[in-house]
């Protein structure tokens, strides 16, 4: 049949830029149009890229120079905790990388990122319209799409055999056929916003007043994705080419609520401050003006992904919590496998099955990322011992699973889908078991009070993940710290119960002149 376009996509931030372009690539003939509703982009939930989503950026995208040049090098996780608003800085626990990292990855900038890459797809042959707004889709399998829009001051209508969904949190088509919904079971909240005058983490002050601290680190603790956690939240601090800083927090509503104040902005200031880490590192800092963020519930997922010439990529068929920053995964793994499907489907070969596999695959992978990693964490984030067990058995469970495959061969890690088959299912069902284990055994130190009672006085700093054998050595690190914790469990289960907590706010911030 003769359409206007063979494929529309709607969104033109990174999965829909990622997807037009590998397309082109794949199948330069491809007459593909971009639909953008926004003048320009706007600031994302985190802003850090995985190993895997910088693996796909670099080796498959080809992004190596630009993130060189125009984004941040990314020097690992670095989390911090404390048990006590009035605590020493130097008391704090501090678990994360000494040396630099070993594999790319990066602090962006969503807006400039997302930019770049629909420049690329303009440029490799795309249509862009922006900024324009899908009115309407109607669907009609093989014989073809019509997406209408509206680009002031004309309403148009356009035909074409696909259409992809990449309208992030809008979710246009899932909203429309009925398959958006709601993770009820995780429900987090996020608010975030940009900050001058951020103090350095690796200042010259610091080196003076806290030299134990300057001392036992090897790379720049500023480069690091830093993290502040408490029972039931945790708080994002990422430099910014340019000197701001992003900085927010993601909070269970069950366990935690943000303290009231005058707006949104203060709220988030006054409980980055109510942390003494925090308060090191913002006393002095203020909030740009109009750029604060908020968003409720943030996970959901599409129950169907795809269709007969249609598909869903990146935010638009799920989301589910930014730590860890597996949005941008997410929206790797989506695009490049719509855009290969699409590819040999324009070269008028039959997809049908590549289709039900995505179809299917995708609920896999979503369920298990969830259940493994994020289900009921918020309870254990607060206690250093249980998250720092976490940390390195999820992060060493992540490189044994993806990151050293896509090192090896990018291309066909990022048309396999997490969680494949039975080797994916069962290292599924192990994750899901110690995620479990450390939710129960954070549960009986609030019983018992013992919840978070060692997070004072120590610092544990690695060598640094390598996708190699050498993980072995953090999965078994890990692997102790846990077996540890459910030994000091045994014992808890002979002391009486204490208070449990209820829904928490942030302690009053003390700032000293």
């Amino acid at each position: 049949m003769d359409f206007d376009y063979d494929v529309v996509i709607i969104g033109g931030a990174f999965s829909g830029a990622a997807t037009a372009l590998m397309l082109k690539r794949k199948r330069p003939s491809a007459r593909v149009l971009i639909i953008e509703k926004t003048t320009e982009f706007d600031r994302k939930v985190g802003e850090s890229t995985t190993e895997m989503s910088s693996c796909y950026m670099t080796r498959i995208l080809g992004l190596s120079n630009y993130l060189g040049h125009e984004q941040l090098p990314k020097q690992g996780l670095r989390f911090w905790f404390c048990n006590r608003p009035d605590q020493a800085f130097d008391d704090c626990v501090e678990v994360g990388a000494r040396y630099q990292a070993r594999v790319p990855t990066f602090q962006v900038d969503r807006a400039k990122l997302d930019t770049h890459i629909l420049e690329l797809a303009v440029q490799a042959g795309c249509e862009l319209v922006r900024p324009a707004k899908v009115t309407r889709v109607d669907l009609n399998g093989a014989n073809g799409t019509h997406v209408s829009y509206e680009s002031h001051p004309s309403h148009k209508i356009v035909s074409a055999r696909w259409v992809v969904d990449a309208s992030g949190r809008a979710a246009m088509l899932a909203r429309k056929l009925g398959h958006f919904r709601q993770n009820s079971e995780h429900p987090i909240n996020a608010v975030w916003a940009r900050f001058t005058g951020v103090k350095d983490w690796d200042s010259y002050d610091w080196r003076e007043r806290f030299p134990d601290y300057a001392g036992a680190c090897r790379t720049a603790r500023n480069w690091a994705t830093n993290h502040l956690f408490g029972h039931g939240w945790w708080c994002w601090i990422i430099p910014l080419r340019g000197g701001d800083v992003s900085a927010g927090v993601v909070y269970d509503s069950r366990i935690f609520k943000l303290p009231d104040g005058p707006s949104l902005g203060e709220r988030l200031h006054a409980h980055i401050l109510a942390n003494p880490v925090g308060r090191e590192i913002f006393g002095a800092a203020r909030i740009i003006e109009g750029d604060v963020h908020a968003l409720s519930m943030l996970p959901y997922v599409s129950d169907k992904v795809c269709g007969d010439g249609w598909a869903l990529v990146g935010d638009a068929a799920g989301f589910i919590d930014p730590l860890y920053s597996p949005g941008l995964d997410f929206c790797s793994y989506t695009s490049y496998f719509v855009a290969d499907v699409l590819a040999d489907a324009l070269g008028s070969e039959e997809v049908a099955d590549r289709l039900c596999y995505y179809y299917e695959q995708y609920a896999v992978m979503y369920r298990y990322w969830f259940e493994t990693l994020y289900k009921d964490k918020y309870y254990y984030m607060g206690d250093a011992e249980l998250m720092s067990a976490a940390l390195l058995l999820d992060v060493s469970s992540y490189y044994l699973g993806l990151v050293i495959s896509a090192y090896h061969d990018p291309e066909h890690t990022f048309l396999d889908l997490p969680f494949r088959g039975r080797a994916g299912h069962f290292f599924g069902e192990i994750m899901k078991f110690y995620n479990r284990r450390l939710v129960a055994l954070a549960k009986r130190r609030l019983a018992t009070g013992h919840h978070g009672q060692r997070n004072a006085g120590w610092r544990e700093l690695y060598d640094g993940f390598v996708p190699d054998s050498r993980i072995m050595k953090h999965l078994r690190k890990g692997l102790f710290r846990w077996w540890k914790a459910e030994l000091t469990n045994l014992r808890l289960m002979f002391v009486s119960s204490a208070p449990v907590p209820g829904t928490q706010n942030s302690a009053p911030a003390t700032v000293e002149a």
